[in-house]
């Protein structure tokens, strides 16, 4: 018998099931092999490779230059780390708006060339054809409304979203219906949380928050955000777990003095 415990791994059926039992669902971002190895490792339930590696790994200021190869590259980094975690992969701005037909094409690329178990959308009703036919590809299709960054353009700000009684309305609306058309989850970003609890007990499926306050079913950041690695973004729905940036910045100047110095590397550190 091996003495090995055998790692689950977490499935679509199983978030469903930790909403049902009022477990709370973890996720954070993942970009690449060496962080996504560690998250897993950690435990993490959910591993989302955000379109927001636009800005975080390229430099970019929204989430719109990054491409599909990208995405699928940053995609298969993660999987290939990954024991347990579901691995939910971003389709990038322009690969599923407006036209159903590229959007299956996008999401079959993903899923056969990252190895990603499931894809996430940003829109509703006006999105509802590209994530039937995803879904009829026995795709798996998580949704997200609220502040959507792909829109920002529309949008024009990164303020909170659904203030207003109508943009409320929509919202629970949309989410409503992604849930009828079959997406497994939903990420509401950056809403009211009176509105996100709503929305959540409305639901059966799983509701993941982003700035969306503590009453939904899970959570996500972005993992250079809570590790303290990115300074300049403060959002107030931030915590920081570490303030991993100044502990790097610290080692790195150690590492230069030490070079400078003549004392790296030692007498026992060369062969």
């Amino acid at each position: 018998m091996s003495q090995h415990k055998e790692v689950k791994l977490v499935t679509t059926h199983q978030l469903l099931a930790m909403k049902q039992r009022s477990e709370k669902i973890s996720m954070l971002t993942a970009y690449d092999f060496s962080m996504a190895t560690i998250l897993d490792g950690a435990g993490i339930d959910v591993l989302l490779v955000g379109d927001s590696a636009s800005n975080v790994m390229a430099g970019h200021e929204t989430t719109l230059p990054i491409t599909l190869d990208q995405m699928i590259y940053h995609a298969s980094s993660v999987v290939r780390a990954v024991k347990r975690a579901l691995v939910v992969v971003d389709m990038p701005f322009g690969s599923y708006q407006g036209n159903s037909s590229e959007a299956l094409r996008s999401a079959i690329r993903i899923m056969k060339e990252s190895g990603g178990h499931a894809i996430k959308l940003e829109g509703g009703a006006e999105i509802r054809e590209s994530i039937t036919r995803i879904l009829t590809a026995g795709i798996p299709v998580m949704g997200h409304l609220g502040l959507t960054p792909q829109s920002i353009y529309k949008f024009g700000t990164y303020t909170v979203r659904a203030k207003e009684d109508a943009e409320a309305q929509k919202l629970i609306e949309d989410a409503l219906l992604l849930q009828e058309l079959g997406c497994f989850a939903v990420v509401l970003e950056k809403i009211p949380s009176t509105l996100a609890k709503q929305v959540a007990e409305k639901l059966t499926i799983p509701v993941i928050g982003i700035g969306a306050g503590p009453d939904v079913d899970g959570q996500v950041l972005v993992v250079h955000d809570m590790l303290g690695i990115t300074k300049e973004f403060k959002p107030r729905f931030l915590r920081r777990y570490a303030e991993l940036g100044d502990l790097m910045s610290d080692a790195v100047q150690r590492y230069i003095q030490d070079v400078k110095n003549r004392d790296f590397p030692s007498k026992e550190e060369a062969y």
